[in-house]
């Protein structure tokens, strides 16, 4: 029963987002005639965040948070990039006096619907300047690692969503930014057109113009991207099941696997998809192939919880089989062994042919909501300090290799 209603919930997202497109219309037709897209879409009958769930932050807030705390926390810069239609704040904390050798890109809310992905990307900024219980890590942390954080990387549709719009995953333009990267890119949408619109051509979009030119500035050592929809860490390769990542694949492999019994219990390892059924354009693959970037991962980090036991139970069958160990290690998360796991939970970075076919039925966009967030103030904040705890372990444990690696080097 939870499979089919894990089926029958995704398919009402796909059958609401053409719905989103015509509301996209009706709102610049309001616009026009001077209302706000909030009172658009209250006219449509759409209850905003704000009044449904208080405990998360608008991007108003979210912006207004980052400023206040760039006027206190020690070695905290913020900047804005995009544009003025498109303006995303960049966080770069760097501790005075330290002598970071990780530096660490954490981009957060590429997909507009995922509130909950820049939630915790501002739980880390506090952690991180000092304001939270997660203080002391954070401060150990940035003795050897640096940080440069985007919190909110789709900030207009965001607004939208927070309006009450819960099912739009796209920008403005209609474009899924995590199809948008100059990496296998391909012209036309693998999934439904309307949520995986790969746009026009590789980065024609203003948000992932920024995210370019801050990423390959900055030259990370360490690069993560963060989603929800189900619970999973990955990493590279995304766009087909045929290519394993060579680079530092076993190290990167073992920092999932340390951090998922304490962090997530979830599937974890090579991204992938089904032969055939390919995932274009994402930046997980962007940045680990054009920038060789040593470490790059994507986490999805939130399960409804009526889900979430099924899909922690059904991994630990899996990972308990024979041979399981060495089909994780050497074979991506889309193969025959893990794929029905997948088909009845899907994940954007382990998709397989079986869960592109849901039902067709209806939903309400309470459905999105409580597929990708937390509804209660308790669970999102288990959620928020839960994987900000695990972003700091993270960072500690690379900064960790990294320092291994130099000292190898200097004795031979």
């Amino acid at each position: 029963m939870k499979q089919a209603t894990r089926a029958a919930t995704i398919a009402a997202i796909a059958a609401i987002a053409p719905q989103s497109a015509k509301a996209s219309t009706r709102l610049r037709s309001s616009k026009a005639h001077g209302k706000t897209e909030v009172e658009a879409l209250e006219l449509e009958g759409m209850q905003t965040m704000d009044t449904l769930y208080p405990f998360y932050h608008t991007t108003e807030k979210i912006s207004e948070e980052l400023k206040r705390l760039s006027e206190s926390c020690p070695g905290m810069s913020l900047q804005q990039v995009g544009g003025p239609e498109r303006s995303i704040d960049v966080v770069t904390i760097r501790a005075p006096g330290s002598t970071p050798v990780n530096k660490n890109f954490l981009l957060f809310g590429e997909h507009s619907r995922e509130l909950i992905s820049p939630e915790s990307g501002l739980h880390l900024v506090r952690s991180l300047c000092g304001e939270t219980d997660l203080s002391a890590q954070a401060k150990e942390v940035l003795q050897e690692s640096e940080f440069q954080i985007v919190v909110n990387a789709n900030p207009v549709s965001r607004k939208r969503v927070e309006a009450g719009d819960f099912c739009l995953r796209v920008n403005p333009d209609g474009v899924d930014l995590n199809r948008n990267w100059a990496e296998e890119w391909q012209p036309s949408a693998v999934l439904e057109p309307a949520d995986t619109n790969p746009g026009p051509s590789p980065f024609s979009e203003p948000e992932t113009k920024a995210l370019k030119a801050l990423v390959e500035d900055y030259r990370p050592t360490t690069f993560l991207t963060i989603h929800s929809g189900t619970k999973g860490m990955y990493m590279p390769w995304a766009y087909d099941m045929e290519h394993l990542a060579a680079r530092n694949r076993p190290q990167m492999m073992q920092i999932l696997k340390d951090l998922d019994s304490e962090h997530c219990e979830c599937p974890f390892g090579a991204a992938g998809r089904e032969v055939g059924y390919s995932c274009p354009g994402t930046c997980l693959d962007y940045v680990y192939d054009k920038l060789q970037t040593p470490y790059a991962f994507a986490f999805e980090i939130y399960a409804n919880p009526a889900e979430e036991e099924d899909l922690k139970q059904r991994w630990q069958e899996k990972i308990s089989a024979k041979d399981a160990e060495f089909l994780q290690m050497n074979a991506h998360l889309a193969s025959e062994h893990f794929k029905d796991l997948f088909a009845d939970h899907p994940s954007s970075f382990v998709q397989v042919r079986s869960s592109k076919h849901h039902l067709a039925s209806r939903h309400s966009n309470s459905d999105c909501f409580d597929l990708f967030n937390p509804g209660d103030a308790s669970e999102y904040r288990g959620v928020v300090e839960n994987w900000s705890a695990a972003y700091l372990q993270m960072a500690a444990m690379i900064a960790k290799n990294v320092k291994g690696n130099a000292t190898a080097r200097a004795v031979v």
